[in-house]
C-alpha cells in the first residue's frame, strides 16, 4: 500500500491542474500509469487529435465544403492512417507513432475504425439518426478509448509488452460511449459556435426542433423546453452506458495492476462528475456552466482516489 500511495503523491505533482484545458481526461487518467505507457498515450492522443481537429477548424469556417476539399482531407486522414503500417516512414512524427504502436502492440483497427470516422466527418454535416451518431462514435470516441483501455491491460514482461486476452473493443465501449454523451453536452455551446452539431436529426425532429434552432439557443442563451427535452433523452442513453461501465469496471477488478484499474475509475469519474452537473431542467449548458473549474477537476480526482482507498471501488 505504501508503494501505491506514492505513486499517487508522485503523480499528483505531475499534475498542472491550472493548465487542465491542455490536459483531457484521458491524459489526465494515464498519468498515473508508468511513465512509458503515458508517453505512449500522449503519442497516439496528439495524433488522433490533431487530425481530428483539422477536421473541426475547417468546418469552425461555415463556408460548407467543396467537392474538391473533401476529396483533399479524405485522402490527407486515409495517407495519415495507411502510414502506420509502414517500417519505413519520413515524417519524424508519424514515425514516433508508428514505433509507439510497434513497441505497445497497438491493433491498426483502432485507427481504421477512427479513421472511417473522420471521413464520414468530412463528408457529412451532423447525423440523420442516433445510430448514425452511435456508429460514427465507435470510431470517434471508442477510438481512443480502445487504445487507453488496450494500453492498461497491456502485460510486461522482461521489457517486452504482451497483447492482452481481452476483447479490447468491448471493454472499452460503454465508458467511450457514456463520455462522448456527456461531451456532446459539455461542449454543447462551443460546438454550435463553431459550426459543429452532434445531436441526431431524428431526435430533434421529434421535439419540433431543427439545427438552426439549436444554433440560436447556443448564441441568445434562450433554451427552449424542446430542447431540454432533448437532453433529457440524452442523458437517459448516457444514463445506460453508465450503468454498462460500471458492470465493466467490476468485471476488470482484481485482473489489472492497481495504477491501471484506478486509470480507468478516474477517467469514468471525471466524467460522471460533469454527468452530474447536467441540470435538463434549469441549466443554460453554456461553456461555462458545464466545464469544471481546474480546482474542481482536481477535487474529483482526490474524491475518486479517497473512494478506491476505502474499497469503494475495486482496485
Amino acid at each position: 500500500m505504501h508503494s501505491f500511495d506514492s505513486m499517487i503523491s508522485e503523480t499528483l505533482a505531475k499534475i498542472d491542474f491550472h493548465h487542465v484545458n491542455d490536459h483531457p481526461n484521458i491524459l489526465i487518467a494515464a498519468r498515473f500509469w508508468d511513465d512509458n505507457r503515458y508517453q505512449a498515450a500522449r503519442t497516439i492522443y496528439r495524433f488522433m487529435r490533431y487530425i481530428d481537429d483539422m477536421i473541426d477548424d475547417r468546418k469552425a469556417l461555415a463556408t460548407a465544403l467543396s467537392c474538391m476539399e473533401q476529396k483533399m482531407y479524405t485522402d490527407q486522414v486515409n495517407s495519415w492512417i495507411d502510414c502506420l503500417g509502414m517500417d519505413q516512414v519520413r515524417d519524424p512524427f508519424s514515425r514516433e507513432v508508428t514505433a509507439t504502436i510497434q513497441r505497445f502492440r497497438i491493433p491498426l483497427h483502432f485507427f481504421y475504425n477512427f479513421a472511417r470516422s473522420m471521413v464520414y466527418d468530412i463528408s457529412h454535416d451532423g447525423f440523420r439518426t442516433v445510430g448514425e451518431f452511435t456508429d460514427y462514435a465507435e470510431g470517434a470516441s471508442n477510438g481512443p478509448a480502445s487504445v487507453f483501455v488496450h494500453l492498461c491491460c497491456l502485460e510486461e514482461i522482461h521489457g517486452e509488452y504482451i497483447q492482452p486476452s481481452l476483447n479490447i473493443s468491448d471493454i472499452a465501449r460503454p465508458c467511450a460511449l457514456f463520455s462522448y454523451m456527456v461531451h456532446i453536452i459539455r461542449d454543447f455551446q462551443k460546438d454550435q459556435l463553431n459550426n459543429l452539431n452532434y445531436f441526431a436529426l431524428d431526435i430533434l425532429e421529434k421535439h419540433g426542433l431543427s439545427p438552426l434552432d439549436l444554433k440560436r439557443a447556443a448564441l441568445e442563451g434562450e433554451i427552449p423546453v424542446a430542447f431540454r427535452q432533448v437532453i433529457k433523452e440524452y442523458l437517459e442513453i448516457a444514463g445506460n452506458y453508465r450503468t454498462e461501465t460500471e458492470h465493466v469496471l467490476k468485471t476488470l477488478a482484481g485482473r489489472l495492476k492497481p495504477r491501471y484499474m484506478l486509470s480507468l475509475q478516474i477517467i469514468f469519474h471525471l466524467y460522471l462528475r460533469i454527468f452530474e452537473r447536467i441540470d435538463p431542467d434549469k441549466g443554460t449548458f453554456t461553456t461555462r456552466e458545464l466545464n469544471p473549474t481546474p480546482e474542481e477537476v482536481k477535487q474529483s480526482l482526490m474524491e475518486c482516489i479517497r473512494k478506491c482507498r476505502t474499497d469503494q471501488c475495486p482496485i
